[in-house]
């Protein structure tokens, strides 16, 4: 009886990836099947055992195609649409992730960084690391989000200025300062500015600051003046903010100003370097 039912499943599977669909639910092979839960995860860990199905998040199953068994998975951007889907959380794919499928190609991008509005745990597919990061106020960025094809439909990405909004609210998603100035050398020329700034409304003051900084110090004259007419025309005066804030963690240890930027009030304790 569980031979029968791991091989309806397996049918189930092949049926699915034939037609060009890579994930299903829980409840929908059930359906399809005619068989209970437990029916269904029986079958299911025979298959994850053999390695043809992966089990992201309860009651969610990738398939496995034969041309990624040795992997363990297929690449994450072809089921992260329907996994978020099943999870009926908002969602891009950002950060440094968003940053290569930009066009930023001096890092070496080691994990699929997603922002949603609710915390959760990495998960480990094959020898890929799908690494959420959490934003609560979703739906006040979404003009910076842009649809973008996959092999298996389209997924949420980042577009460019959110990008690097991003990327330096959350240096430490690119492993420090260094790594962001260079994708904002790779990637600074193109920028909307008009964009860069209306989006720039839905981060804290801090994050422009540092931005507009990072921009000044490129050469990227238009993009930082348009950020710093939307920063006077909001706030009345800039608070001081240090541009890398780790570098003053610990009081016995923290570096004397190398520059104080008076334009954008920032605090520059060591100067980034560009892997370029």
């Amino acid at each position: 009886m569980i031979l029968a039912r791991r091989s309806a499943l397996a049918g189930y599977a092949t049926a699915l990836l034939s037609m060009g669909q890579i994930s299903f639910t829980a409840l929908e092979a059930q359906r399809e099947l005619g068989i209970g839960q437990g029916a269904l995860l029986d079958a299911a860990e025979k298959l994850q055992k053999r390695g043809h199905l992966l089990k992201p998040r309860r009651g969610f199953y990738v398939i496995v195609p034969p041309q990624f068994l040795s992997r363990g998975a297929p690449p994450p951007s072809w089921y992260i649409d329907s996994l978020m889907r099943h999870e009926k959380l908002p969602y891009y794919v950002g950060l440094l992730k968003a940053a290569e499928l930009l066009g930023a190609t001096h890092q070496a991008v080691m994990q699929f960084q997603v922002v949603t509005s609710k915390q959760l745990k990495k998960i480990r597919a094959g020898r890929s690391t799908i690494t959420f990061y959490f934003r609560t106020d979703m739906d006040v960025i979404a003009s910076g989000i842009e649809d973008r094809k996959t092999d298996t439909g389209a997924m949420r990405v980042s577009g460019r200025e959110l990008t690097l909004l991003d990327l330096v609210r959350y240096p430490h998603a690119a492993g420090g300062l260094d790594h962001v100035l260079t994708v904002l050398s790779d990637l600074g020329d193109a920028i909307d500015t008009e964009k860069l700034t209306g989006l720039s409304a839905a981060f804290e003051r801090s994050v422009t600051q540092r931005l507009g900084h990072l921009l000044d110090k490129l050469g990227h004259v238009q993009s930082a003046s348009s950020l710093h007419e939307a920063l006077q025309r909001k706030h009345a005066s800039l608070t001081w903010v240090e541009l890398e804030p780790t570098q003053t963690s610990d009081p016995d240890f923290t570096p004397e100003p190398l520059e104080r930027d008076e334009r954008w009030r920032v605090v520059v304790r060591r100067a980034p370097e560009s892997d370029e």
